[in-house]
């Protein structure tokens, strides 16, 4: 899983019958201290996540294909599976 910032919306006028209904974001990856980090990604958006939102992104191809689509066996890299409210760390001793 991947810790990720959405920075925009891509538009796309035609795309796959399986696709229908769903979004696709540009994330910028993070750091859990909320650093960015070189990293851009597309990912399908599965939990109606928006611009600015903090969100957790799964890159395995079976999970990012049902979570975002509900049907297994599309052809999906990566899907937002959650929006982060925020991100608790520990303490340096």
């Amino acid at each position: 899983m991947l810790l990720a910032r959405v920075i925009g919306n891509i538009v796309a006028t035609k795309k796959n019958q399986r696709y229908e209904g769903a979004s696709v974001m540009l994330c910028q990856q993070i750091s859990p201290e909320g650093e960015e980090m070189p990293t851009t990604l597309l990912a399908l958006n599965a939990v109606d996540a928006g611009v600015g939102d903090q969100v957790l992104i799964v890159q395995e191809g079976w999970g990012a294909s049902t979570a975002s689509t509900g049907k297994p066996g599309a052809a999906i890299d990566s899907a937002i599976v959650g929006v982060v409210d925020y991100v608790d760390l520990l303490k340096d001793e």
